[in-house]
């Protein structure tokens, strides 16, 4: 246990941190103290921080997804040629790795980072429903933030303990619709999420796709199943990660795909038609090819020759 204190407390302190910050400048434009929408969005700008500084893991993760990408022929190779000896085709794959700089757990890193600071909001707030101040929050924070309500249901409140929190004069039904729809939304984007990287962005022949398969079933599932002991806010935090990570994924896979995925295809083709598009500006405000043939000229007017009047002789003048 004091293990775990040392680890997780300089990680308490600075999510607890940037919860009062957020919190405080969200009561500073008007909303209440305490209030739901203020400690919400404060875990939700936690999230959006976090991510932001995640970011160079991120970039990390899609090189190394790149470079696994590429050492798949040599890997099938390997498998291939030592199928029958997996210590061998074990200490084959570790150098070919080492010789060619690749860490497959790269790939895993945005994951191992969040996990500390996960657990260190989830202590944060598990204090909060013991009424245990941690970090910097002092005790009229966490006053504060006890009372904060989502669709009546408290930050600190699971699923699994809803039938407690009646003599705290909380509705137990209340706390279980709460939290069974941030449930279900946080296992549908995980579930998504997975989908889209597995069928957009990873060749089919690749042997890791069985694998993602698996993980596309089973990750949800496991989220499905310990999200009933997670407080009301670690599920916010989650589910407000999930929605970052799809539309992170979005971009990356839209503008930079992996090669050899139908994300790949998608892109030349779409790099194909933006292209024969960018011809003229005609072509770029129709939004559709046009041949400079087909774009016709308009007719000139015709030009008026005014007629000047002829001058009579003075002899045919005098006659009239």
């Amino acid at each position: 246990m004091n293990l775990i204190n040392t680890v997780l407390g300089p990680l308490e302190w600075i999510v607890s941190f940037v919860l009062v910050a957020f919190h405080s400048g969200l009561t500073a434009l008007g909303l209440p103290a305490d209030g739901g929408a203020s400690w919400t969005l404060s875990i939700v700008g936690l999230v959006i921080l976090i991510r932001i500084i995640l970011i160079p893991l991120f970039v990390r993760q899609i090189k190394a997804q790149r470079g696994l990408q590429i050492l798949q022929p040599k890997i099938k190779e390997i498998q291939k040629k030592y199928k029958d000896d997996r210590e061998r085709q074990s200490q084959e794959m570790m150098k070919l790795y080492k010789d060619t700089g690749t860490n497959p757990l790269a790939s895993c890193l945005p994951i191992l980072a969040q996990s500390p600071i996960f657990l260190a909001l989830f202590r944060v707030l598990n204090g909060i429903a013991q009424n245990h101040p941690l970090g910097v929050l002092n005790q009229d924070l966490v006053d504060s933030a006890r009372n904060a309500r989502i669709f009546g249901a408290p930050l600190y409140a699971t699923f699994s303990h809803a039938s407690e929190y009646a003599s705290q004069g909380i509705s137990p039904t209340s706390v279980r619709i709460v939290t069974v729809i941030l449930i279900l939304l946080m296992t549908a984007t995980t579930f998504t999420t997975q989908r889209q990287l597995m069928l957009k962005n990873m060749p089919s022949d690749n042997p890791m796709a069985q694998q993602q398969k698996l993980l596309l079933y089973v990750f949800p599932l496991m989220f499905a199943f310990f999200g009933i002991n997670f407080p009301i806010g670690v599920l916010i935090y989650w589910l407000t990660t999930n929605l970052w990570t799809m539309g992170q994924q979005f971009y990356v896979i839209r503008n930079n795909p992996m090669p050899g995925t139908p994300a790949e295809a998608a892109y030349q083709e779409r790099q194909a038609i933006k292209a024969a598009r960018g011809g003229s500006a005609v072509q770029r405000l129709l939004g559709r090819e046009v041949e400079p043939e087909a774009i016709e000229a308009p007719p000139e007017e015709p030009k008026v020759v005014r007629q000047q009047p002829k001058r009579k002789p003075k002899s045919e003048r005098k006659k009239k």
